[in-house]
């Protein structure tokens, strides 16, 4: 569905409105947090984040969050944390329960630990979800949409899975998926960083989850990503059934620089990873150096490049063409009719 111009500058100012204040929202979302892990007797927890909370707000800028609380058992058991471990019980995305039931087993899920992801050890058939071979409560705790928040009866092990990891166990060596994994390797994890320093946080979580499909980079030779802005992205959190749609159509099977795309002829067609669906490149009419994708600008070209991977901004969310029973079913709710196409003519 097209984005109408109303609902587009909404989004934008909304996207200007979260730069100037997600230091504060964010600070007000961790004390929140406090107090309600506090009311639901993660005591522990509690006290804890209200000891790391400037800190956690210096590093993190998004105003999604989703946090995995040990009990006060494991607590107990194991002592105070460090940062870097409490980090890992942290993620940059609001992850409700459906979400993480939808997702494959060996999906990662990035945190705020800047060399680590949690695994999804569950499969969506499973009764209980499980990240790293431990089981989260059977709901959230608490979920606003924004803030969501899990129990767990044990501290995550950052170095589960990893062959080479201090920490690992025989248990750890090999995942209930059904093959080993190695999370120190994350193709992906460089380029999302620069996306979530940049205002692209949403489609570099996207990445870090690895939604095409890649666990590494066999099989891959080059790709290039289209990336909306966090703005309009909006619309998409907690939607999980269009994250797979919107990283494939966004992204292409070889590496495109800003100067590859300023070399194409007008209106060259680009495949990409979603089937059927393919990306127009086109110049703006009056600014040659002004590019288009499907009429979206590219807004900040080359936002990350490597030697296999680029990443360019644009301004709006590439959308899929309405079928000619949507488009009708469109035109019949705004009173218009569809005119007939005369390309032939």
């Amino acid at each position: 569905m097209a984005i109408t111009q109303p609902l587009l500058i909404s989004l934008i100012l909304l996207s200007l409105l979260s730069l100037s204040s997600s230091h504060t929202t964010f600070s007000s979302t961790v004390h929140r947090a406090a107090d309600i892990l506090s009311n639901s007797g993660y005591l522990s927890m509690s006290l804890t984040l209200q000891l790391v909370s400037k800190t956690l707000t210096r590093a993190h800028h998004s105003p999604f969050l989703t946090i995995f609380s040990p009990s006060d058992s494991a607590f107990a058991s194991s002592g105070q944390p460090s940062l870097s471990l409490l980090e890992f019980h942290f993620s940059p995305l609001s992850l409700p329960l459906y979400s993480l039931k939808k997702l494959p087993c060996n999906s990662k899920i990035p945190t705020l630990s800047p060399s680590h992801s949690l695994v999804i050890t569950s499969s969506p058939s499973d009764c209980n979800v499980s990240l790293n071979g431990v089981n989260l409560t059977h709901k959230p705790i608490y979920n606003d949409g924004l803030l969501v928040i899990y129990g767990i009866n044990e501290f995550f092990n950052p170095g589960y899975g990893v062959s080479d990891s201090p920490f690992k166990t025989d248990q750890d060596a090999i995942s209930p998926c059904g093959f080993s994994f190695n999370d120190s390797v994350n193709a992906f994890e460089e380029a999302s960083g620069v996306l979530r320093s940049k205002g692209y946080s949403l489609m570099g979580s996207f990445l870090e989850l690895q939604l095409l499909g890649f666990s590494d980079r066999s099989g891959i030779a080059e790709l290039t990503v289209f990336a909306p802005f966090d703005g309009v992205m909006m619309d998409y959190v907690g939607n999980v059934s269009e994250y797979s749609s919107l990283l494939l159509r966004h992204t292409v099977p070889c590496k495109i620089s800003r100067s590859d795309l300023v070399g194409f002829d007008d209106g060259v067609a680009l495949k990409t990873f979603l089937n059927g669906f393919k990306i127009n490149v086109t110049r703006s009419d009056g600014d040659d150096d002004l590019l288009m994708l499907n009429g979206v600008v590219i807004s900040s070209p080359n936002l990350y490049y490597s030697d296999w991977l680029v990443v360019h901004g644009i301004h709006e969310v590439l959308a899929v063409p309405a079928t000619p029973k949507e488009a009708a079913e469109s035109s019949s709710q705004m009173g218009g009719e569809i005119a007939p196409d005369r390309s032939e003519f």
